[in-house]
C-alpha cells in the first residue's frame, strides 16, 4: 500500500464516521422531539397553577379546530394551537365544538376546555324535533 491509499482510506473513514455520529444524532433529536411532542397530546399541564385568570371567548360558525386553538393561544389559554388540534382530534369532542361565547380559566387543561366548548353538542344518535337522526 502507498500513503496515498493509507491517506485516502483514512480520510474516506473518517467521512463515514462523521456521517454516521451527525445522522445518529439527528435521529435521536427528533426521536426526543417527537416523543415529547406525542406526550404532551396526553399529559400537557394548564398554563396556570391554582386559580388562573377567566378569559371570555367567542367561537364563531363555521371555524376550525385550529383556528380556535390559535385564538386560544393568543389568548393565553394553551401553549401550542397545533398541539391542540391533535388533542381535538384524538379526544372523545372530536367534531363537537360548538359556536358560542365561553369563560375559559389559564387553570383549565385543554382537554376541559373543550368539555365546555362541547357541552351543548349533540349526542350521536339523538333525534332532532322531526324524529330525523343527528
Amino acid at each position: 500500500m502507498s500513503i496515498k491509499e493509507v491517506i485516502g482510506s483514512t480520510a474516506e473513514l473518517i467521512i463515514k464516521i462523521a456521517l454516521l455520529l451527525f445522522a445518529a444524532t439527528y435521529i435521536i433529536k427528533a426521536s426526543t422531539a417527537a416523543y415529547d411532542y406525542g406526550y404532551r397530546i396526553f399529559t400537557e399541564e394548564p398554563v396556570a397553577i391554582g386559580e388562573g385568570r377567566t378569559i371570555s371567548v367567542s367561537v364563531e360558525d363555521p371555524v376550525s379546530v385550529m383556528e380556535v386553538g390559535e385564538m386560544l393561544e393568543e389568548r393565553g389559554l394553551i401553549r401550542d394551537a397545533k398541539l391542540f388540534l391533535l388533542q381535538e382530534l384524538l379526544s372523545e369532542n372530536h367534531g363537537k365544538l360548538q359556536p358560542g361565547i365561553y369563560d375559559l380559566s389559564t387553570a383549565m387543561t385543554a382537554e376541559e376546555m373543550m368539555d365546555v366548548m362541547a357541552a351543548d353538542a349533540p349526542e350521536e344518535g339523538e333525534e332532532d324535533a322531526e324524529g330525523e337522526s343527528k
